[in-house]
């Protein structure tokens, strides 16, 4: 028999916020956490612009021996992570006696790569790129190394699914959990927010030029988006079957009654109608919930024309006649990446926890493909108890989460 999967726990570190009220606050008041970095601008970027994300200091938590192991998104991802523990009420005398599990989203680690292979390079010789560095530059650097540092037993996965990855990681773990193979996962996605990780993201042309208005150029669904705005961070939501939960005595916050995946098996970066459409349907069919019971859609749309276009009209195809209120929270953020699917959903359990909608901030005229779409342009008071979030990736991958408030 299948389980029930709820959420118990969230920690976040973003451009909004390093706490859930801060992030709140921030969604709720539509505080922008875009800005111009002089810095890319004069290493040569077209669009300089970008999310502001505060680096973290570990010293005072990890030791100098065991940080050296850590590139930039697994600094963030053990600050979010250590805050969703304590959110969860998980202790580490608690993690220590059971099989606590990790699926972590992440798709690149640019800068530690790159600064390794500098210094051989520099230097002619291997050992010039450090005993850390190996550890640092593998895709799975962020579940290594929290698995490590929280003495995790169980499951040590991580998802790479392009901007689809931390959802894809939520997903992955509801199965297990509902299944049955794991009692409890630590779930999330890390993004670095250094330039190198997004130079050739620059270099297509994929992102917003409108640098005179930092906190306005990223414009989900509007009919003058010119790009999207790369963010970065981590997120980390704690994921429990329901008895599980019940028995430790956890703070039980949402459940997770929805997962839905597709391919789009078409171009490797302009995106369809259809792959997303299959993704929603699918979430709805699993979760058996009727889509007019769906209080809130956090769509994917990154700012692109294609992109944001494409979404509306699936959207529009499965949910027909009723306009459930849309908006994206990358108005805010940006592109947070690899770890959007999970930040996004915090995002939407804020909302759906505090009685409001935030406003898709930018958002002024509808073009011909996203007029179909009851998009919120500013923020809205307002109950719903149920929301589907969107992460679609390049490649053609695509995640659907439906979560329902407890």
């Amino acid at each position: 028999m299948e389980r029930r999967v709820v959420i118990t726990g969230m920690g976040i570190w973003s451009c909004l916020g390093k706490t859930l009220e801060e992030v709140r606050q921030s969604l709720y008041t539509g505080k922008s956490g875009i800005i111009f970095s002089q810095e890319r601008k004069d290493a040569g970027f077209r669009s300089a612009l970008c999310a502001n994300v505060e680096t973290p200091d570990l010293k005072p938590f990890i030791k100098r021996n065991l940080r050296q192991f850590m590139p930039e998104e697994a600094q963030y991802a053990y600050m979010a992570t250590r805050a969703a523990l304590e959110n969860a009420q998980l202790s580490q005398e608690y993690i220590d006696a059971h099989e606590i599990g990790i699926i972590y989203g992440n798709d690149s680690v640019a800068e530690a790569t790159m600064n390794a292979l500098d210094k051989f390079r520099e230097f002619g010789d291997t050992a010039a790129c450090g005993s850390g560095a190996i550890f640092q530059s593998m895709n799975s650097t962020v579940t290594m190394n929290l698995a490590c540092l929280f003495h995790l037993k169980g499951i040590n996965l991580t998802a790479s699914a392009a901007c689809a990855s931390s959802s894809q990681a939520i997903g992955l773990a509801s199965l297990l959990i509902r299944n049955g193979l794991q009692d409890c996962i630590i779930c999330g996605g890390a993004q670095e927010a250094n330039m190198y990780s997004v130079a050739s993201f620059d270099g297509i042309q994929a992102f917003s030029v409108r640098e005179d208005e930092p906190t306005k150029a990223c414009r989900p669904f509007d009919r003058d988006r010119d790009g999207l705005i790369p963010g970065g961070g981590a997120a980390t939501v704690i994921v429990e079957s329901y008895e599980h939960a019940v028995k430790r005595g956890a703070p039980i916050l949402a459940e997770i009654v929805g997962w839905g995946f597709s391919g789009n098996g078409d171009h490797i970066s302009t995106p369809n109608v259809a792959g997303p459409a299959r993704s929603l349907e699918l979430c709805l069919k699993n979760s058996g919930v009727d889509l007019k019971d769906i209080g809130y859609i956090n769509a994917h749309a990154t700012s692109t024309k294609a992109g944001d276009g494409r979404e509306a009209l699936a959207i529009a195809q499965v949910f027909g006649d009723y306009k459930v209120p849309v908006t994206s929270t990358k108005s805010q953020t940006g592109h947070e990446m690899w770890m959007a699917g999970a930040s996004e959903l915090i995002y939407s359990m804020l909302m759906m926890k505090n009685g409001f909608i935030a406003g898709n901030i930018n958002f002024e005229n509808p073009d011909e493909e996203t007029a179909c779409l009851n998009v919120i342009p500013e923020t809205k008071e307002t109950q719903f108890n149920m929301f589907l979030s969107n992460s679609f990736g390049f490649g053609g991958t695509n995640s659907t989460l439906i979560v329902k408030n407890l």
